[in-house]
């Protein structure tokens, strides 16, 4: 999935070996708010954007391998009378929630009553708050392990990979080739792993400095921060995209380190895929004119590969 401003585009490999793309228009949750130019608060309307489109996506994706001879059970025709026809948006609509919720109870409810138990043995509050946050961080990265296990999930993780190698092959001013592609890093600052980490980082400075006496007040402001946490969270994604500063660098580095979970070497049918979700909602081409200045025919493209290095020097 590749998005560019308001066009979203798509591309799946079919069972047949054809590409199929979707390219939509889509223009998020506050779109036509001032909340989007507001520091701090547009990053909420980011991630909730993040959650919809993903959802989509693998709902776009899934489609394409369904069973066509089944026959629709007791449990779809009821789903398809509750959301009137809309039985997709229904069920994205619950997997959102279950999912949101089961987030909620593994990577904030879980690590503060496991800080509780520990709690008993060390009376050092601010020992404490930190534990919880280190807690939450370990979980994280045991599910990331663990579900990178499914094959399924690794297929998605080598995806990923090809997505963050088609914008470092053109950010660096490589022409997008499947050769150029290959040789990029898999790895990327704006990434949304960084942001998740970056998420769980700024969670422990807060709780650090928020507490209440109350058992059930302390869950509640962790739940009712989530949209503050993402607020600052995107703020120094979005900074550390745009600077090469040695201390965003520092800050960026353990998100780039998460990605090495997060992320799979891709295969070269993958690259395909990516490059053709790149193409159908930016000129790569046009861009590598405007920056760094010199003009891509298709007849240089036929050995591009060979030649980037050579023009690049």
């Amino acid at each position: 999935m590749m998005k560019n401003r308001d066009m979203v585009a798509v591309s799946v490999r079919k069972p047949d070996g054809e590409i199929a793309v979707e390219i939509d228009e889509y223009h998020g949750v506050g779109y036509g708010t001032r909340f989007l130019s507001i520091p701090f608060i547009r990053g909420v309307f980011v991630f909730l954007d993040s959650l919809v489109l993903g959802m989509k996506s693998l709902n776009y994706s899934s489609s394409f391998y369904e069973e066509t001879d089944e026959k629709p059970t007791k449990l779809d025709e009821e789903i398809d009378k509750v959301s009137s026809g809309h039985e997709d948006t229904f069920l994205m609509i619950i997997t959102m929630l279950i999912s949101f919720a089961m987030a909620l109870v593994l990577f904030m409810v879980l690590p503060y009553v496991l800080s509780e138990i520990i709690s008993r043995y060390a009376r050092n509050e601010s020992l404490i708050a930190i534990i919880e946050g280190v807690i939450r961080i370990l979980i994280f990265i045991l599910y990331i392990l663990l579900i990178s296990r499914i094959r399924d999930i690794k297929r998605l993780f080598m995806y990923h990979g090809a997505e963050h190698k088609c914008i470092n092959c053109i950010e660096r001013g490589r022409p997008l080739t499947v050769g150029n592609v290959r040789r990029s890093s898999r790895l990327h600052k704006r990434c949304g792993s960084s942001f998740i980490l970056f998420v769980m980082l700024i969670s422990i400075v807060l709780f650090f400095f928020i507490r209440v006496d109350s058992h059930i007040w302390r869950v509640v402001i962790r739940i009712l921060l989530i949209p503050v946490i993402s607020g600052i969270s995107y703020e120094i994604i979005r900074l550390a995209g745009k600077t090469d500063f040695f201390l965003i660098r520092l800050i960026s580095a353990p998100g780039l380190w998460l990605q090495k979970l997060t992320t799979k070497e891709p295969d070269d049918d993958m690259i395909e895929v990516a490059i053709k979700s790149v193409e159908s909602v930016f000129d790569w081409k046009q861009f590598l004119k405007d920056s760094f200045g010199y003009d891509i025919d298709e007849s240089w493209m036929e050995d591009a590969d060979d030649t980037t290095d050579k023009i690049l020097k």
